[in-house]
C-alpha cells in the first residue's frame, strides 16, 4: 500500500465491505473525510490514492465504549493517557473511543468537562467523545446535566453503586438522576455493584488474613454485581428511564439484563474485552504482581464458562455493546496494594486488543459471523450513544472512519510488543486471528503495516445528540402506554371510622400525682410517684398472663 497520509482524496480497492447488516464485494471512495460512494467500478478523480485491500475485510472502525484515559485514581494516575491511549486504539482497529469525566464528590461536573478536555484535545490520536459520571446529587448538578447535554454534546451520565464514600450514590438520588436523565433525553449509565456490602466483605477478609488479590474477588462475588444491576434496572424502570448497564462480568449479572429486555424494559449490557478474553482465576495465580495485573471492579469471575456465555450473549443480541474499561497502571503503582488487595488500583488494558480478542474468541470460534462482529464493536454502540450513521456504518455521507482488517493473519499479544504505556498485558501470550493492516481515521491513513502516521490531535471531539431514536423510540411510546391513571368510580359515601381522641393529660396544677416545686436556685424538682399514684397510671397491654382489659 502506498498512500499519502494527508490526502484528501483515497480509494480502498478490492476488499469485502463488511457491515452490521451485510457483507458485498465494494470498493470505498472517500473525499475530504467522508465517504462519498460504495460500489464497484467508481469513476474517481486523477491523482486519488489507493489503498489496496484485496482479499481483505473493508469495516467500519471500532468505537471503545468505556476508556479512562490518565484517569486519576486511588492515589495515582492510569499510565496510559489521551495520546498512548488512542495510539494504542488505532493500532488494534478502533478508531473511537468514549472516556468518562469522572471527578470528586463536590466537584462542578462543567469544570471537571473542561478539564478532561483540555487533557484530551491536545494528545488525541482519534476521535472521542465523553460520558460524565454523577458522584454526588444537587439542583447544581441538576442543571449542569442539562447544560453538558444542551451546549456540551453529553448524552450519557454514569453513577455507581460502589466504591462507598468515594463515588457511589444511594438509591434516593439515583432516583432522581434517572428522572433527570429521562427528561433531557440522556442514557443512564450504572457500575452495578453493592458498595455496602462490599466494603463490610473487605473489612472480613482482611480479618480473616487474607490481603493478596484473590480478596477482591472473593469480597464482590457474582451475587453483589447481580443484586445492584438489579436494583438498577428496577429503579430504572420505575421512573421509565433507560439504562445501560458498563462491564457485565457475571453470568449472574447478565441474566438480570436479559431477563428485563424479555418484560420489556429499555436497557442494555456491555461486556468488555477483559471479560471475553480471560477470567478470575488469574487472581489465585502465585505470582502476587501476575494476580494483581487482573484486579479490576467488578472482577473477573474464576468461573471459566463466563466468558463464552457472555459472547453468545452477543450473538443472540440480548448483549449489544463491547468496550474495554481501559484504565491501566504499571507494578509500581498496583503495589500500592501488596499488603491490602483493597489499596490495588482498579484497572487493566485493553483498548489495544479489544477488536482481535473478539474476533478470536467470538468469530474465529465460529460463536459470531462477520457482521455481528461488526454490530457488537461499532455499529450498535454508534446507534445507542447516538453517532449512527456518522459512526459505524460504511456507507455514502459517513465518516471514512474504516479498518482494513485481515481475517488469516494472527498475531501474538504481548506486554513487549504492544503500544501501550502499561508493563503488563491480561491477554498475555494469547495468540489471534484477525489482524488490523490499515486504519483509515476522517478519511486519513494514520495506521499501515505497523507504522503510524499520526500525530497528537490529530482525533476530534464527537458531540451526541439527546434522545437518541434507537434508545428514546420505546422509552416515549412507553410513557404514554404504560402512564399511570387513577380508576374513575363512584365516591364512597358510607360511615367512616372514627378513631377515640385521646384524653389530654390535666393541668400540672391539678395533677394529684404529680407535683413540681422550684429551689431557691430557680430549678425544677420533681417529686416521685407515690405507690399508689404508679399502681393507678399503670396500663399492661400485653401481659405475659393475658391480655389487659382496657380498651381501645
Amino acid at each position: 500500500m502506498s498512500v499519502g497520509a494527508s490526502h484528501s482524496r483515497l480509494l480502498v480497492k478490492g476488499g469485502k465491505v463488511v457491515n452490521a447488516d451485510q457483507s458485498f464485494e465494494a470498493d470505498v471512495y472517500i473525499e475530504n473525510g467522508i465517504i462519498s460512494q460504495v460500489g464497484k467500478n467508481l469513476s474517481t478523480p486523477g491523482g486519488t490514492k489507493v489503498v489496496d485491500a484485496t482479499g481483505k475485510l473493508v469495516m467500519p472502525g471500532g468505537i471503545d465504549t468505556h476508556t479512562h484515559m490518565q484517569l486519576p485514581f486511588m492515589g495515582t494516575f492510569a499510565v496510559d493517557d489521551f495520546y498512548t491511549g488512542t495510539k494504542a486504539a488505532i493500532s488494534g482497529g478502533t478508531t473511537m473511543i468514549i472516556d468518562f469525566v469522572l471527578d470528586q464528590k463536590g466537584v462542578s461536573l462543567l469544570e471537571a468537562y473542561d478539564k478532561w478536555k483540555g487533557w484530551a484535545d491536545p494528545k488525541v490520536c482519534c476521535d472521542y467523545s465523553f460520558h460524565v459520571a454523577v458522584t454526588w446529587w444537587s439542583p447544581q448538578v441538576s442543571e449542569e446535566l442539562l447544560e453538558l447535554v444542551t451546549n456540551r454534546g453529553v448524552n450519557s451520565f454514569k453513577m455507581f453503586m460502589a466504591y462507598k464514600d468515594v463515588f457511589m450514590l444511594g438509591d434516593a438520588d439515583l432516583y432522581e438522576v434517572y428522572k433527570r436523565c429521562r427528561d433531557i433525553g440522556a442514557l443512564a449509565m450504572m457500575h452495578a455493584e453493592n458498595g455496602d456490602v462490599i466494603a463490610h466483605e473487605q473489612k472480613r477478609m482482611l480479618d480473616l488474613g487474607i490481603t493478596g488479590p484473590e480478596g477482591h474477588e472473593m469480597c464482590r462475588p457474582e451475587d453483589v454485581e447481580a443484586e445492584a444491576t438489579n436494583r438498577a434496572v428496577m429503579i430504572a424502570n420505575r421512573v421509565n428511564c433507560p439504562m445501560y448497564i458498563v462491564h457485565v462480568m457475571s453470568k449472574a449479572s447478565a441474566d438480570v439484563i436479559v431477563e428485563a429486555r424479555r418484560r420489556g424494559n429499555v436497557v442494555f449490557g456491555e461486556p468488555i474485552a477483559a471479560g471475553l478474553g480471560t477470567d478470575g482465576t488469574n487472581y489465585w495465580h502465585k505470582c502476587w504482581r501476575h494476580a494483581a495485573g487482573h484486579v479490576m471492579g467488578p472482577p473477573l469471575r474464576p468461573d471459566t464458562t463466563t466468558p463464552k456465555y457472555l459472547m453468545k450473549l452477543l450473538a443472540s443480541g440480548d448483549m449489544e455493546c463491547t468496550g474495554t474499561d481501559n484504565c491501566t497502571f504499571n507494578g509500581s503503582q498496583k503495589a500500592l496494594g501488596k499488603d491490602n488487595f483493597a489499596k490495588i488500583p482498579n484497572g487493566v488494558n485493553g483498548v489495544e486488543d479489544r477488536m482481535s480478542v473478539i474476533w478470536e474468541k467470538g468469530v474465529a470460534s465460529g460463536i459470531l459471523d462477520e457482521n455481528k462482529f461488526v454490530a457488537v464493536t461499532s455499529t450498535n454502540a454508534a446507534k445507542v450513544f447516538n453517532i449512527y450513521p456518522q459512526k459505524g456504518v460504511i456507507a455514502p455521507g459517513s465518516d471514512a472512519d474504516i479498518i482494513v482488517w485481515d481475517p488469516n493473519a494472527t498475531r501474538t499479544i504481548s506486554a513487549k510488543t504492544h503500544h501501550q504505556a502499561v508493563d503488563f498485558n491480561i491477554f498475555e501470550g494469547m495468540v489471534c486471528h484477525g489482524v488490523t493492516v490499515c486504519t483509515i481515521s476522517r478519511g486519513k491513513v494514520v495506521y499501515e503495516d505497523g507504522r503510524f502516521t499520526v500525530s497528537a490531535g490529530d482525533g476530534k471531539y464527537v458531540p451526541r445528540k439527546p434522545f437518541s431514536n434507537y434508545v428514546y423510540d420505546r422509552v416515549l411510546k412507553r410513557r404514554e402506554a404504560l402512564k399511570p391513571v387513577p380508576v374513575e368510580r363512584e365516591p364512597y359515601t358510607g360511615a367512616v371510622y372514627k378513631r377515640k381522641e385521646e384524653k389530654p393529660a390535666p393541668p400540672a396544677s391539678v395533677n394529684m400525682h404529680h407535683t413540681t416545686s422550684i429551689s431557691s436556685a430557680g430549678q425544677h424538682i420533681e417529686s416521685k410517684l407515690s405507690p399508689r399514684a404508679q399502681n393507678t397510671s399503670t396500663k399492661v397491654l400485653a401481659p405475659p398472663g393475658g391480655r389487659s382489659q382496657i380498651q381501645f
